[in-house]
Order: C-alpha cells, then sequence, then structure tokens
C-alpha cells in the first residue's frame, strides 16, 4: 500500500485525527490448534464514495486495530485495546483521500451496545476534546442523523483546521448488526463542501450490511 506523505505541520494534525495513509495492524495471537475467530464482512474498495479523478484501492482484512485508531482522538478510546474479535482494513486513492474500516465483535448484544453506545458519545466530543489537546487546531462537528439498517447506523462530519492553513474534512459512520459494531471512517483535505454525505451514507449502510 502506498504511503501518502504531506507537510511535517500536516502529518501532526493528520496523526491526531487517524489519517495518515498507514497500516500498522495489530497481530493476531491465536493459540496452537485454535481456529482463529472468522471476520465479519467488510466493505470492498468500489463501495466507497466515488471520487472525481481516482480509483479506490483496498488493502487486506487485517486482524486488530491499527495503531493509528489506537492514538485517534475521535475513535482511540473505544476501539483502542486490539482483541481477537477486531478487524480492518485500509484503502486509499492516488491523491489524498483514504478511508478505513474496523469492526468489532463483541462478546453479547448486550455488550456490542454498549461499544456502539461508547463510539457514538466519543465521536460527538471529539471536536472539543480536539480543541483542548491542539490549540492550534480549530475542529467543528455535524451531526448528519441516524440510518435505518439493521440496528441501527449514524454518520457524522469533523473539520479540522489549523493555524498554519491545512484543512481537513472526515466523515464517520458507526453501526451495529447484532454482536458486531463496525466504524467506517473517510478524510480528504477539504471543508464540510468537500464532503460526499449522501455518498457515505450509502457506504455505511452497506458496511453494516455486509457485516454478515
Amino acid at each position: 500500500m502506498p504511503k501518502h506523505t504531506r507537510s511535517t505541520a500536516m502529518l501532526t494534525a493528520l496523526t491526531a485525527l487517524a489519517f495518515t495513509g498507514l497500516t500498522l495492524g495489530t497481530v493476531l495471537t491465536v493459540p496452537a490448534g485454535a481456529a482463529a475467530p472468522k471476520a465479519p464482512g467488510f466493505l470492498a474498495a468500489k463501495d466507497l464514495p466515488p471520487h472525481a479523478t481516482s480509483t479506490w484501492s483496498a488493502g487486506r482484512v487485517t486482524a486488530g486495530v491499527p495503531e493509528v485508531i489506537e492514538l485517534d482522538t475521535c475513535l482511540g478510546m473505544a476501539l483502542g485495546g486490539g482483541g481477537s474479535n477486531t478487524w480492518h482494513r485500509e484503502f486509499w486513492t492516488d491523491l489524498d483521500t483514504t478511508a478505513r474500516q474496523v469492526s468489532v465483535k463483541a462478546s453479547s448484544v448486550s455488550a456490542a451496545k454498549g461499544r456502539y453506545t461508547r463510539v457514538n458519545k466519543d465521536i460527538k466530543s471529539c471536536a472539543k476534546r480536539i480543541e483542548r489537546a491542539y490549540p492550534e487546531i480549530d475542529a467543528t462537528l455535524r451531526d448528519y442523523g441516524t440510518l435505518a439498517v439493521e440496528e441501527g447506523a449514524h454518520v457524522y462530519g469533523l473539520h479540522v483546521k489549523s493555524a498554519w492553513g491545512s484543512t481537513d474534512i472526515r466523515l464517520l459512520g458507526v453501526g451495529r448488526d447484532g454482536k458486531t459494531v463496525t466504524v467506517v471512517d473517510w478524510g480528504q483535505m477539504g471543508n464540510f463542501g468537500n464532503a460526499p454525505v449522501k455518498a457515505f451514507k450509502k457506504t455505511t449502510t452497506k458496511a453494516v450490511n455486509k457485516l454478515h
């Protein structure tokens, strides 16, 4: 998978938002003789919002949580820690647009409901937490509402602007089907006007429908 690079200042901001183009997967450890847990269904490259000048590419479905999510202000608290029932997949274009899907199989429906609620809560508060942690960044969250798919899904937009002039837009979709919670994370340089919200809602719906 290609590594997309930008200025050092911009990469500092994007590290806080989980949008470097790097795949830093956690290795899944399985006891000898035990079967590896089966991953839920994942999005394909064609399921991502169409890009005007580039096609999407997809990495492999990989066990664990990537390090960039562990460090992410919006998702790290709810999705960090890895585990044998977590998987992720990276997506990228030839330009600056990237995406990622992370899915977690909980031990019970009740635990999945709790995880889903926690992810939504953390996303809703992450703009304020970003500004507290990074005073040079202005962050704005928009709630794009719920989606009627399986046990539910929710879509958000996050715009961040740095003191040195960089501006980035991120879309986050969270959904649940039974014991499985999935998060779709899309981003590129730009603002809310550059966010393909309608297409991303379709992507999030597909992500939840594909879980099982």
